[in-house]
């Protein structure tokens, strides 16, 4: 068994998009395997070719196969634990919290302290003022 956890910083994802950073992410993983394997099971229903093996997109894959489940345990848990960090290092924000989903509490600490390198800047990180023209 290998197993491994690719991160992309949220400065390339605003470059690239979530979705290709979502690619990158599972590239890096496989990059840091070093047991040789022929075929890819990706949840979601897209993938950009992994050199060229063989990839299977499943459509709500962490419900039919383990190996799957076990990937989207492993990337949470990550998520979790770097948002742990996060919180340690900026805790006005409430990352361990919100495990990076903009709560109210959230969009108040960005309104109120601004954004730090670790906030994905292309993401609507405040909701757009109401305005009335006249």
């Amino acid at each position: 068994m290998a197993y491994a956890v690719g991160i992309v910083e949220p400065k390339k994802i605003d470059e690239i998009n979530i979705l290709n950073a979502s690619f990158l992410a599972m590239h890096k993983a496989l990059d840091q395997i070093h047991r040789s394997f022929d075929s890819i099971l990706v949840d979601g229903n897209r993938f950009k070719k992994y050199y060229e093996i063989e990839h299977h997109c499943i459509i709500k894959g962490d419900a039919k196969y383990l190996n799957i489940a076990a990937a989207s345990i492993l990337a949470k848990t990550c998520r979790d634990d770097l948002m742990g960090k996060l919180d340690a290092e900026h805790p006005q924000y409430l990352w361990k919290k919100n495990k990076g989903y903009p709560t109210k509490a959230h969009r108040s600490a960005i309104k109120e302290f601004g954004v730090t390198p670790n906030h994905r800047e292309s993401f609507k990180l405040l909701p757009d003022q109401l305005s009335l023209d006249f």
